[in-house]
């Protein structure tokens, strides 16, 4: 009989498996979780965390310098296009005053009236006195030719400067834009840096933070007004070993240009580090370099990656107190020599200015300003 009939089994279709199997294992994962015997990431260890907070305190510090040459075309631009502007403000003010020049020919023709030259001529009471009259009217015409040659090239002139000043606008436009892109991914990277760093103790995060000589550097957990009263006390006459070294630095520098840069950075010891800084109260690597040199009465360009190529470049083996040093492979840190195998540097944020070695960061070139 029909009905004694066995039902017919059909297959779970396609997507019907593919769910029952994804839940089983969800299932599965579920159990081995509770049941504690799943393979957790365990928290990274404190060597760990230091080295990644390095590695993104280096590619922060690329991105300032990014940052620091981008800002510095913006600065560029936007000096052009004001310059551009008050030009065609002046452009604009002659062709107004040509116009006028040119308005004033046009009413005295009109005065005149349209008469022809013989019919005016034999209308005048003194015919000696309309010729010399005539005469001057011939040179009045080619005033008024000169007029209205000076308006079409003040026309002229006006539209090719604000038509250059568009293309500076529009280009200052683009440099704020990768100001602000850059900008965001050095904070994005200090703030990664910051939330490990925030994993290790006080004592650890001075340990990190340490590394090198500050004269009245402020303790890596100060305060911001710790930080600022170190920078202050930093610039006060040296005494003892700092003093020593920077009559030695000095004395050793080839250059009086050269000792006054060195001078400079000892000054500067304790100051924060504050990226897209060139002083006076706090510096990024770059800037740091810069004001030095600068105290000397040379301009260097912004950047590590300009720096470089600032002067004349240099083996190691020929380093001098004031000569710029360079670290990474893309040029992204500088320093500046002062003798010995030390340098004075501005290297991350939490770190003050201070004095360190060459051999401390992977060496990528030197260079002589003067």
């Amino acid at each position: 009989m029909a009905s004694h009939r066995k039902p017919k089994q059909y297959p779970l279709a396609g997507n019907t498996a593919r769910t029952a199997a994804t839940l089983a294992l969800a299932g599965v994962a579920t159990a081995t979780a509770l049941d504690g015997t799943g393979n957790a990431t365990p928290p990274p260890t404190k060597d760990q965390v230091k080295a990644r907070v390095g590695q993104y305190y280096r590619e922060a510090e690329a991105a300032t310098e990014r940052y620091n040459g981008v800002r510095e075309k913006a600065d560029r631009a936007r000096s052009a296009l004001d310059g551009l502007q008050d030009e065609a403000a002046r452009r604009t003010e002659r062709l107004t005053a040509a116009r006028n020049a040119l308005g004033s020919f046009a009413t005295a023709q009109y005065r005149e009236g349209g008469l022809p030259p013989a019919v005016r001529l034999l209308l005048s009471s003194s015919p000696d006195r309309y010729l010399e009259r005539a005469s001057l009217a011939d040179r009045a015409g080619s005033l008024q030719a000169v007029a209205l040659t000076r308006v079409r090239s003040e026309l002229r002139g006006v539209e090719r400067v604000r038509t250059t000043a568009a293309a500076r606008l529009a280009e200052l436009k683009d440099e704020q834009a990768a100001l602000s892109r850059h900008k965001r991914t050095v904070e994005a990277k200090l703030e990664d840096a910051r939330r490990l760093l925030d994993r290790l103790t006080a004592e650890e995060r001075a340990e990190f933070h340490g590394g090198g000589e500050a004269a009245g550097a402020p303790a890596a957990d100060a305060p911001a007004g710790g930080a600022e009263r170190g920078a202050a006390a930093s610039t006060a006459p040296l005494g003892g070993r700092a003093g020593r070294s920077v009559a030695r630095g000095a004395a050793q520098a080839p250059t009086e240009r050269a000792a006054r840069a060195v001078a400079f950075a000892y000054s500067a010891l304790g100051k924060p580090y504050v990226w897209g800084a060139t002083g006076p109260s706090g510096f990024d690597c770059s800037g740091l370099t810069q004001a030095a040199w600068r105290s000397a009465g040379v301009s260097l360009p912004r950047t590590t990656y300009t720096q470089i190529n600032a002067g004349r470049r240099i083996g190691r083996s020929q380093l001098a107190p004031g000569d710029l040093v360079f670290f990474y492979s893309g040029v992204s840190h500088v320093g500046l020599y002062i003798g010995g195998g030390k340098m004075i540097h501005a290297p991350h944020p939490g770190a003050p200015v201070r004095i360190a070695p060459v051999d401390q960061m992977p060496f990528a070139g030197a260079a002589r300003p003067v």
